[in-house]
């Protein structure tokens, strides 16, 4: 009964983390466009909201920056 519990438990577990890391878009450009798009959509008067892109995580990441103080607010991540 453990052992069937256990096999249960890891097979869960790898489904929710392949539907967890699965990135979002296809490549690098797609989430480029997504990020810049959904950055265009942003009020004028929203001051220092800007797209970068971090080869890293392999991910557009679209940010406020709150000051020269304080680090900035991820707003949304796009995974490639």
């Amino acid at each position: 009964m453990r052992v069937i519990a256990l096999i249960l438990f890891a097979l869960a577990f790898s489904i929710l983390g392949i539907v967890y890391f699965r990135p979002e878009y296809r490549s690098a450009f797609e989430a480029d466009q997504q990020c810049h798009f959904e950055l265009s959509t942003y009020d004028a008067g929203i001051k220092a909201v800007a797209c970068d892109h971090d080869t890293e995580t392999r991910q557009w990441i679209l940010y406020q920056s709150t000051g020269s103080d304080m680090p900035a607010e991820v707003i949304k991540r796009f995974k490639y």
